[in-house]
């Protein structure tokens, strides 16, 4: 059996895939630059494959990163829904 994703792990996917900059990445989940690269690394080590393609003016998503950026962005909001529920 694999194990889940980390949620932090899946925060910091969304939100480099979105902004497409490590630093605003960073600045929005108010954790260092190299928080979220090595969180990025680490997420890409554990799937197996590249999700980002990295460059002078930031990150573009691979064909891999943008399948998982749907399902992301869906697990989140659950995950933020089952949150409000909870309250």
């Amino acid at each position: 059996m694999t194990t889940p994703l980390d949620s932090r792990q899946l925060r910091a996917f969304a939100a480099l895939a979105r902004l497409g900059s490590v630093t605003g990445a960073a600045q929005e989940l108010r954790l260092t630059q190299g928080a979220v690269s090595h969180s990025m690394k680490a997420l890409e080590k554990e799937i197996g494959c590249r999700l980002f393609t990295r460059g002078r003016r930031g990150v573009t998503l691979t064909p891999a990163g943008r399948r998982l950026q749907e399902h992301a962005d869906r697990i989140l909001a659950e995950m933020a829904a089952a949150r409000a529920i909870a309250r």
